[in-house]
């Protein structure tokens, strides 16, 4: 069975204009009631910098118990994981770290030397309460010039594992990695640490969604990310195309493939018609 998230959180976090918590929460149930298992729903960050996810106690509140079920709320500095660690229903944090220091900067107002510290502690401090997913951006690139090669991302993710961190998703933040990059990047990761653990969270135009998914599967990694109708993806990517991958594209592929998802397929449509009416509306 492939782990399959649901990102929510990624799709809202950009919206302009608030949507309400009792639709975020009924689009939630929604998506629990269609059998997805993981989800990356809120964000435990400043309301001044990200908005939209000033409710995050409240929506996480408002859902039935986890029962199983992976609820993933993202962090990015001692407050978040504080707040995070009050919340209710709450199964895991998500940290942002990148191996590009313009990004790491952009994205939580900290360089790489003082992320890494914070990540060894928000591994100790969450230990036997939640689980820990460090989300490791710019994976395969970035469009900055700063430093990149397959050899840092091994180093990363090597170091992570020291820190006890066991879940690891390598995130195509720019959206612009090509299969053939995605394919040597999570091959070469597969092959040293073992596919227990590893992640990908990609970004793509709708037309190249599968291609770039099934670059992942064939690297071994049975971990994947996306969001109905496509929503979210890269803010910084200029280009309202790119998108997270489109899960009512996916999973049908998925099954065909042999790899169950737990989730109804006869539910995407509606569902993916829901994700696209709060974009219309919010966005």
């Amino acid at each position: 069975m492939i782990r399959y998230v649901e990102c929510p959180r990624d799709a809202w976090q950009g919206f302009r204009r608030f949507i309400p918590t009792e639709e975020k929460v009924a689009f939630l149930k929604a998506l629990l009631e269609a059998g997805f298992r993981h989800l990356d729903l809120t964000s435990f960050v400043s309301p001044k910098w990200v908005p939209q996810m000033a409710d995050a106690e409240e929506v996480l509140a408002a859902l039935p118990p986890p029962q199983g079920r992976t609820y993933l709320a993202i962090v990015a500095n001692e407050k978040g994981l504080e707040r995070a660690l009050r919340a209710k229903n709450l199964t895991h944090v998500g940290y942002p770290l990148s191996l590009s220091e313009t990004f790491q900067r952009r994205n939580t107002n900290r360089g790489l030397e003082k992320s890494w510290p914070l990540v060894e502690a928000m591994a100790k401090a969450v230990e036997g309460r939640l689980g820990l997913v460090v989300y490791l951006s710019m994976a395969f690139g970035n469009p900055y010039g700063d430093p990149w090669d397959v050899g840092m991302v091994l180093e990363a993710v090597a170091r992570l594992r020291a820190l006890g961190v066991g879940e690891i998703a390598l995130a195509d933040t720019y959206g612009v990695a090509d299969a053939g990059r995605i394919r040597e990047v999570l091959g070469a990761v597969v092959e040293r640490f073992g596919p227990e653990g590893i992640g990908a969270h990609l970004h793509a135009r709708r037309e190249e969604a599968w291609e770039k998914a099934e670059a992942a599967l064939e690297a071994g990694v049975l971990w994947l990310e996306g969001a109905l109708a496509g929503v979210g993806g890269c803010p910084f990517a200029g280009d309202e195309l790119v998108g997270n991958l489109p899960t009512e594209l996916l999973l049908p592929h998925l099954e065909a493939r042999g790899l169950a998802t737990g989730v109804d397929l006869s539910r995407l449509p509606a569902l993916a018609g829901e994700a696209a009416r709060l974009r219309a509306l919010y966005a």
